[in-house]
């Protein structure tokens, strides 16, 4: 059976390295067959004229945990596929799903969902495999975790998870944890990523990190160290280590509010658009209205207010949650942080895909990878998504956004 082509005229197309300004893109099935300066003279049963928008790689999420009202941690299939669904309305075409500390019996039930969605998922982002965030957590920097499952690794515990759950493709973790090294250079093994998260460490346990395989630091600002004083000497800490280590890659939730434009424009000069995966780190009330929510699973979560475009615990002293699209993060870091299309966009598809090591198909628009794109209009909201050649979404033609 021949495959469907797709064809977009008219478009500003983010290319590697250039944004061709008049440009032609062919979609055949899945993957992306040509990409054109000008005219190209090829048939197609479907041809969308993009009017001069911006066609951009599909946004890569791999920090994740819910949006449209509904969790990961809810442990059912339905969760997984309206995440997904919501999610690629703001151009995210792939994300890896994301766990809360939990137990033993809560985790497994969510992973042993995940294949069961993964096949179904037709309509939503693609999913990456998952990414556990704890257990292996420090008590002194839990930010919204649950304490009551906080725990130093369990080496019979993750090598058992591992072995019956071979989708897991990255674990957060404190790296100063007892244990926590040697899980590192396990995870190194099995092709899973080893991330610095919710951790107390100093500079020089992070550096022994690194050098286990712990390249990359999870939402870094949140729930991690800085200079600290311990003994009357000063220590640097996680976020220090993360702007001194060449070779480390870090994740923000550039929602404008857990980094503030300041903090977004700092770490930009710092580390620059090839070291940082913007994530929306979101909870279930991403993509819904203000009001009550449900940090983490429907069973066992923490009840939030969600108000100035966060959620927040209901005494108001504290954040409890993004509730970000990854359309908002490229608004804000290119309008708050000054960051150029380009490069904020590259942050959302092409750093994140060689994060998660999967480049030979993901993160640019070019021939041979999958057929995962976003249009966007001047204003940078998203007009259509495109996940591996099927138009998932595309906005109302007389649409306005707020």
């Amino acid at each position: 059976m021949q495959k469907q082509r797709l064809k977009i005229i008219n478009a500003k197309i983010l290319a590697p390295g250039k944004c061709i300004p008049n440009g032609t893109l062919l979609l055949t099935g899945s993957s992306i067959t040509t990409l054109s300066e000008g005219h190209l003279d090829a048939e197609a049963e479907i041809v969308i004229d993009a009017e001069g928008k911006y066609v951009a790689p599909g946004f890569i999420d791999i920090h994740v945990h819910g949006g449209g009202g509904h969790d990961f941690m809810d442990g059912t299939k339905a969760a997984f596929l309206e995440v997904a669904k919501i999610h690629a309305c703001h151009g995210t075409t792939s994300m890896t799903p994301t766990t809360l500390t939990s137990s033993r019996e809560e985790l497994e039930n969510v992973l042993s969902i995940y294949e069961h969605a993964n096949k179904e998922n037709k309509e939503g982002a693609q999913f990456l495999g998952m990414h556990l965030e704890g257990p292996y957590i420090a008590k002194t920097q839990l930010g919204a975790q649950d304490p009551r499952h906080v725990r130093d690794p369990d080496q019979s515990e993750y090598e058992g998870l591992i072995e019956k759950y071979p989708f897991i493709t990255r674990w957060s973790i404190a790296p100063e944890l007892k244990g926590a090294l040697t899980m590192g250079e396990f995870l190194g093994r099995k092709g899973i990523l080893p991330s610095i998260a919710h951790t107390d460490a100093v500079y020089e346990e992070v550096e022994k990190a690194f050098e286990k395989g712990f390249t990359h630091i999870t939402h870094l600002y949140s729930a991690m160290s800085s200079v600290s004083r311990r003994n009357g000497y000063k220590y640097a800490g996680v976020i220090e280590a993360a702007f001194l280590m060449d070779g480390m890659t870090v994740e923000i939730i550039a929602d404008g509010l857990h980094l503030p434009p300041p903090l977004l424009r700092l770490v930009y000069k710092i580390k620059g658009p090839d070291k940082i995966a913007l994530i929306t780190d979101a909870m279930r009330a991403a993509g819904m209205p203000p009001g009550e929510s449900i940090l983490g699973s429907l069973h066992h979560g923490v009840r939030v207010i969600v108000e100035d475009e966060v959620a927040k615990l209901p005494d108001r002293s504290f954040f409890a949650g993004s509730v970000a699209t990854a359309d908002r993060l490229l608004r804000n870091m290119v309008q708050l942080a000054n960051v150029p299309l380009p490069e904020a966009a590259r942050m959302l598809s092409t750093v994140p895909a060689t994060i998660m090591g999967v480049t030979s198909k993901k993160g640019t628009i070019e021939p041979g990878k999958d057929a995962d794109i976003v249009m966007l209009d001047e204003d940078l909201r998203v007009r259509m998504t495109v996940i591996m050649g099927n138009p998932v979404y595309r906005a109302p033609i007389n649409q306005v956004f707020d």
